[in-house]
């Protein structure tokens, strides 16, 4: 995230007073995302594996609120119900809900074994129902909220060997709009964001020969940032009021 970025956002702090949980915030698109919520006065919340991260203490530095870190195997339902649970009880309430976690287990669909499938449905798909259940409870009763789903433009286009993948982004796609249908009322806000390719560290391990394969397909001639993905989520968080429903693709132009 640039300086100029973060400074601009701080300038504004229009997430102070609202608390946003963050899944799979210790990297990437993950991270980018916190580090703007933060900047912007959230009171930030990150998810990961492993039951201790250092990553909150480093997002923490210069922000007004300490980021927290939760360990959480999102593949399991009462250990998601116990995240927003704990969530309520130090906070007392859920403003901003990110659904950024995602893993991928690549296979030719013939050759896909049971575990590689069911893997990766637990960690991208039904994470949605343990995590946003409890949390759309939550924001029902404040009559307020923003979930916001990192779906891909592989759930919109699909990618050969990725048969898993697409199917757990697509899903997400149409858990988006039933959700923001549902809940609309309530004045939950549902979107998702469907990122192309991202300089991250899956991305960066790509050969230099791959890569610019890649870009010769963008019409913007290269990857995006986490930059570009954190800033639409921070205006999905806090204004974009009047958006709900939506799949919102930033792929350079990628898929048109």
């Amino acid at each position: 995230m640039t300086e100029a970025v973060l400074e601009k956002v701080e300038m504004n702090k229009v997430l102070k007073d609202k608390v946003a949980i963050i899944t799979g915030g210790t990297r990437g698109i993950g991270k980018g995302i916190a580090q703007l919520f933060a900047a912007a006065g959230g009171q930030v919340v990150i998810t990961g594996r492993s039951p201790e991260s250092p990553v909150a203490a480093e997002l923490s530095e210069g922000a007004d609120k300490p980021v927290k870190y939760l360990g959480c195997d999102l593949g399991d339902k009462e250990a998601c119900a116990n995240l927003i649970k704990s969530v309520l009880e130090e906070f007392g309430r859920i403003d901003v809900l990110v659904n950024n976690a995602g893993i991928t287990q690549d296979n030719l669909f013939l050759r896909m074994k049971e575990e590689e499938w069911t893997s990766v449905m637990d960690t991208n798909l039904n994470s949605l129902y343990y995590l946003c259940q409890p949390t759309v409870k939550a924001m029902s009763k404040q009559k307020s909220g923003s979930i916001i789903n990192m779906s891909s433009v592989i759930g919109l286009h699909g990618n050969p060997a990725q048969a898993n993948y697409a199917t757990t982004k697509a899903g997400m796609i149409g858990f988006t709009k039933a959700i923001a249908k549902e809940y609309g009322r309530r004045g939950i806000r549902v979107n998702a964001i469907a990122p192309g390719f991202i300089r991250t560290e899956m991305t960066d391990e790509l050969p230099e020969e791959t890569q610019n394969k890649y870009k010769e397909n963008i019409p913007l001639g290269d990857f995006g940032s986490t930059k570009d993905i954190a800033e639409l989520a921070l205006f999905l968080a806090s204004s974009g009021n009047y958006i709900t429903g939506q799949v919102i693709q930033v792929d350079g132009g990628l898929f048109m």
